[in-house]
């Protein structure tokens, strides 16, 4: 059983949610820049920024007064005189930074330069940006694209995930969030696959003030997978079940903490396909809502619209069932709740995909383009597609300047 469960996590495949992974030794990366090589170690996506405690109902009435800038900044080439890119990128690297903190997100688009990966890591090197580790890195969910020895990742490209739309949310795991990312389309799907992108600083303004408070105080709470074996201790004795539910809970949990330090609580349910007995891991809780570690805004920080249950069943009416039906594959589940373990409402619910929806950007990428995107500030999704599509992405843990913004007032 042990051996089993710990064999389970190589399957995982884009959790977005409070995982607290074991930290490994830094990757060690080999980059090209400007035609000199050099070795540099990514370390591990850093803590993530939650900010002080604050008055959810006080503070979103303060912002909503506030008007926000256009969102997201678009740097069209065709509109600029370029003889350079890599010489633009890297003299206009510090507004082109200050602009993602601004407005969230910028989109580079009819750019040559990023067309392939070794310009891609040209491009995010010549803009100041520090490359982490994916969140995911302890549990090797996410390949690189070029395999080892590289800070870019796969998106999800996979066929077998083509018709699985991934909700919107910001990455993080467990303790660790990325404080930016930057999204390149290598080759662009032959329909959909839109990369989709949300304000999380508007959400927090449209959301309900009461629902809004609620969450916050009551905080909120992922459940992160699910290991749905068990049916057969239906068929033991009575008076032997939660012995053996008991022994089987201690061994999962020393097997989970064994490979990474989830510090996830494991409690028993009934549920999955076949509506039988499960183990759900439930992480620890946390706010729904940060303060910018730069400017200080509150934003929505809360992946509900991708992990919870109900949300993509209802999903499922329009883009076919989720394929997690059989294997390991099944413990690839995720769900939401309050802190204090209680279901958000149907209603709740309904609320918080409508304005989560409304504020939902499609962005058609085609082969170079990127959206650069401040972790904090912007969510992100993909829609569904068919024929074949590779994007990739790189997380950053920082920037070259990044405490120097910090210095500045941000009234936005």
């Amino acid at each position: 059983m042990k051996l089993y469960i710990l064999g389970l996590f190589a399957a995982a495949n884009a959790f977005h949610g409070p995982f607290v992974a074991t930290p490994k030794p830094p990757l060690r990366t080999r980059l090209n820049v400007a035609s000199l090589e050099q070795e540099v170690e990514t370390p591990l996506a850093p803590l993530t920024a939650w900010g002080e405690s604050f008055d959810a109902a006080t503070l979103q009435a303060r912002q909503r007064a506030k008007v926000e800038p256009n969102f997201p900044k678009v740097i069209d080439k065709l509109d600029l005189v370029i003889e350079n890119e890599l010489e633009w990128i890297e003299e206009n690297s510090m507004s082109i930074k200050d602009d993602m903190v601004k407005y969230g997100a910028v989109v580079f688009r009819n750019f040559e330069t990023m067309k392939e990966q070794p310009g891609f890591v040209d491009f995010y090197t010549k803009l100041g940006m520090n490359p982490c580790l994916d969140p995911l890195h302890s549990v090797s969910a996410r390949p690189t694209i070029e395999g080892k020895g590289t800070a870019v990742y796969e998106a999800v490209n996979k066929e077998s995930r083509k018709n699985f739309f991934i909700g919107m949310h910001n990455e993080f795991v467990g303790t660790r969030a990325p404080r930016a990312a930057a999204f390149v389309c290598f080759k662009a799907a032959e329909e959909g696959g839109e990369f989709l992108i949300a304000n999380g600083r508007q959400i927090f303004k449209d959301l309900d003030s009461d629902l809004l408070d609620r969450l916050y105080k009551r905080s909120i709470r992922y459940s992160v997978m699910e290991l749905p074996f068990f049916a057969w201790v239906d068929k033991l004795p009575e008076f032997l079940q939660g012995g053996v539910m008991g022994a089987i809970k201690g061994a999962a949990s020393a097997a989970i903490n064994a490979k990474v330090d989830f510090s996830v609580e494991l409690l028993e349910q009934v549920g999955g396909y076949d509506n039988t007995r499960l183990l759900q891991a439930r992480a620890p809780s946390q706010p729904p809502v940060v303060l910018h570690p730069v400017s200080g805004e509150p934003t929505w920080f809360c992946n509900v619209h991708s992990h919870s249950s109900v949300l993509r069943k209802q999903r499922e009416s329009l883009y076919g069932a989720e394929k997690f039906e059989d294997g390991a594959s099944q413990i690839n589940k995720s769900d939401m709740y309050f802190g204090d373990d209680g279901e958000l409402s149907a209603e709740d619910l309904k609320h918080l995909d409508e304005v989560t929806n409304k504020n939902i950007q499609y962005v058609k990428m085609t082969e170079g383009d990127v959206v650069l995107l401040d972790n904090y500030k912007t969510m992100h999704g993909r829609n569904v597609f068919d024929g074949t599509r590779k994007h990739g992405v790189c997380w950053f843990g920082g920037w070259e300047g990044e405490e120097e913004q910090k210095k500045r007032t941000w009234d936005l």
